[in-house]
């Protein structure tokens, strides 16, 4: 078992934190002229390498300062419903699984008089809802402490509920705006590697140089002994080189070649479209006397993250008439330049074709962007919403209400 820091290293009770969990309680106490039962403290819990210290904290500081429970609650980055949502949920609930026995073991080995009384209580919350930032974390957290009467929040310092972003900064930020007491556990973090960076694999390494020796030999003559050489140290150094950064996942059978053979499929469909769109565009452009009515558009998809939205974003941006400008989330806003393109868009065909390719035949049949009501026109006389997106002269224009600051991701391809 990791060794918990003391509590008293926590932060300065100027940044919203707390010096240990018990700390609020004995305020109150203080205030009352009496005795105050320590509330509960919730957990969020992504697996990183801080994680067990940080439990070994919250589990002897809840056991010393009285606490009912402990609540280890993961914060779900997807939507119930989404492609591959019921594997997540999955692995979701086997992480919350491991960090219970770890709390209970630190209970059962801690010598507090109160560490049997505390409980420990697992709970994925949001799956509901596209959370899209720490406002949004912040909501469903105090949703559920409300719900379970708890007062307090420990963070892991490595604690990063979307994958690549920190949003930790922002997150406690966001929490001392609320009646909940935020502590980041006083642990010591292990050197970071480059974020960016992943673990190399044998499959990844494989996977990159089998790609990397196709694309070499498919622009040369794989008949000539020269070219087929070349092509083998050339994929060799892309994929040392690369390996690590080029892919977020391992590849996997039969997950891989399923979706490398429905990609094949697409293909020609996404050619098909683009070739359709050519002869649209071409044709209001020879005849003076139909539409042009350029619009900006925003439509929310269900296709998760990565390289599943950066197909459907440059798929949209190869199709003429069309151009996507920015994804934010699961959001992206895309330029339209003709009626007849912006509908084309909402009908959501090639969001179900990128579906199809990455999750299967079963995830193609999800509702439209336009039967999910997920779609809106940013100008024009039939806007529906304010566009929330850089002004003409480089400017940012948001909506009202809306943190200017908040990061967003270009993805735009031409």
């Amino acid at each position: 078992m990791a060794d918990a820091d003391s509590p008293s290293d926590a932060g300065d009770p100027g940044d919203g934190s707390t010096d240990s969990l018990g700390s609020t309680a004995a305020a109150d106490a203080d205030a009352a002229g009496g005795p105050a039962a320590a509330g509960s403290v919730i957990v969020p819990v992504e697996p990183t390498s801080t994680l067990r210290s940080t439990i070994a904290h919250v589990a002897e500081a809840a056991a010393t300062g009285g606490a009912p429970a402990i609540h280890l609650v993961e914060i779900a980055s997807w939507r119930n419903g989404d492609p591959e949502s019921d594997e997540r949920a999955a692995a979701a609930e086997r992480v919350l699984e491991r960090a219970a026995a770890w709390t209970a073991a630190d209970l059962d080995d801690s010598e507090a008089p109160g560490a049997a009384d505390v409980e420990v209580v697992t709970a994925v919350i949001g799956a509901d809802d596209y959370l899209f930032g720490a406002d949004d974390y912040v909501r469903v957290l105090a949703e559920y402490a409300e719900a379970n009467r708890a007062d307090r929040v420990v963070l892991d310092p490595e604690y990063t509920p979307v994958g690549n972003t920190t949003l930790l900064q922002p997150l406690e930020f966001a929490l001392s705006n609320t009646s909940l007491s935020v502590e980041t556990a006083p642990v010591d973090r292990p050197t970071r590697r480059e974020r960016f960076r992943t673990e190399a694999t044998t499959g990844r390494f494989l996977a990159l140089f089998g790609l990397s020796l196709a694309f070499y030999l498919l622009l040369g003559d794989p008949t000539y002994w020269f070219d087929a050489v070349t092509g083998v140290a050339t994929a060799a150094i892309v994929s040392v080189t690369l390996s690590r950064v080029s892919l977020d996942s391992n590849p996997a059978i039969p997950r891989t070649p399923m979706r490398i053979l429905r990609g094949l499929v697409y293909v020609p469909v996404l050619l098909f479209e683009i070739l359709k769109a050519n002869l649209v565009v071409a044709r209001v452009i020879l005849d003076p006397r139909l539409p042009i009515e350029p619009t900006m558009n925003r439509m929310r998809v269900i296709v998760g993250s990565g390289l599943p939205l950066m197909t459907l974003a440059n798929s949209i941006t190869l199709t003429p008439g069309t151009l996507t400008v920015r994804a934010r989330d699961s959001d992206l806003y895309v330029h339209s330049l003709l009626p007849w393109a912006r509908e084309g868009l909402f009908d959501g065909s090639l969001e179900r074709w990128t579906r199809f390719v990455y999750y299967g035949r079963r995830s193609a049949r999800l509702p439209t962007p336009r039967e999910r009501d997920d779609v809106a026109i940013l100008q024009g006389d039939d806007a529906t919403e304010e566009l929330p997106i850089a002004a003409a002269d480089g400017g940012d224009v948001t909506a009202e209400g809306e943190d200017p600051t908040a990061d967003a991701e270009e993805v735009t391809d031409r």
